[in-house]
């Protein structure tokens, strides 16, 4: 393969009609979505063809295939667009407002802690806008032109600065109606009844348990869920009891839809964390890492109160 310099560089129309033709493996139906002609479509594909050296399709007849190095690119060049794509909308914000963060965060965590809390930080900052996009996994910032990302677990998220929010405690709740129904505010009898778990921590109960002195194989029985949000709207509906963070179950211990049915937690190994790219200087990513460590002190002071 030929080495391609900058002024060698496939222009943006070989590269859009390429991705499009790649994505429906059909010219003409590249065509049709980019309002060309099928022809146009296919000579703009040959010249990226002979651009880079390569070729990506194989033409089999009318019918097009991709080749293993135009699936490679096709792959590269659908998540560099979708950057750009990021970086244009970065940009028009930026001309809009005096700044833009792009935060990724966990979904649960952000309907549950952070967007109640946002304002203040709003208030305090109007010329700053916030973009919330919601990841699960640890991924390259810089890649994916994030700004900031809220991480769960461990201080473990390379090439990066990790600011620690707050520890995590797990509190046992349910609704009234299944506290009552089945005495579950005795462990032994809490132990016996159907209980909630979250996939990721299928062993969070027995934990809990083994602090209160009682273990047994039936706690890992009952309901299992791969988000607190699922958990949290099954424990309102008495259908087990749970094992959630305090802080996001807030509003539904205010209002005594939950119940703690113990003052005893579960201090897990894990930590909430604010996560910038190593070296990040953005004025904007600093204010808003200190902003979140000090309301995350203040939610921890608050409920340790309580």
């Amino acid at each position: 393969m030929q080495s391609v310099g900058h002024r060698n560089l496939p222009s943006y129309p070989l590269l859009r009609s390429f991705e499009c033709a790649a994505r429906h493996e059909s010219f003409t139906q590249a065509a049709e979505e980019l309002h060309l002609t099928q022809s146009a479509v296919s000579r703009q594909v040959k010249e990226l063809e002979e651009t880079i050296g390569v070729r990506m399709f194989r033409r089999v007849g009318r019918r097009v295939t991709l080749t293993e190095a135009g699936r490679r690119f096709a792959a590269d060049l659908a998540v560099d667009l979708e950057n750009l794509k990021q970086s244009v909308a970065r940009a028009i914000a930026a001309g809009e407002r005096n700044a833009t963060l792009r935060i990724a965060i966990l979904p649960t965590f952000a309907i549950r802690w952070l967007i109640p809390r946002l304002g203040t930080f709003l208030n305090d900052h109007p010329s700053v806008e916030i973009r919330l996009e919601t990841r699960t996994v640890p991924f390259d910032l810089i890649r994916e032109h994030f700004d900031l990302a809220i991480h769960f677990g461990k201080a473990n998220w390379p090439d990066a600065r990790l600011n620690k929010l707050f520890d995590e405690e797990m509190l046992p709740v349910a609704s009234p109606k299944f506290r009552d129904t089945y005495s579950a505010s005795d462990p032994a009898r809490l132990a016996e009844a159907p209980l909630l778990h979250l996939i990721t921590r299928e062993s969070a109960w027995m934990d809990w348990f083994a602090i209160k002195g009682n273990s047994g194989k039936q706690q890992m029985s009952g309901r299992h869920f791969d988000q607190f949000s699922m958990i949290i709207s099954a424990a309102v509906c008495s259908i087990g009891a749970a094992l959630i963070p305090r802080y996001l179950i807030e509003m539904e211990l205010e209002c005594g839809v939950l119940i703690p049915l113990s003052d005893t937690p579960l201090k897990t190994h894990n930590s909430y964390f604010a996560v910038s790219a190593a070296g990040d200087v953005n004025p904007q990513v600093n204010a808003f890492t200190r902003w979140l460590m000090t309301t995350g002190r203040r939610a921890s002071v608050t409920n340790s109160r309580e």
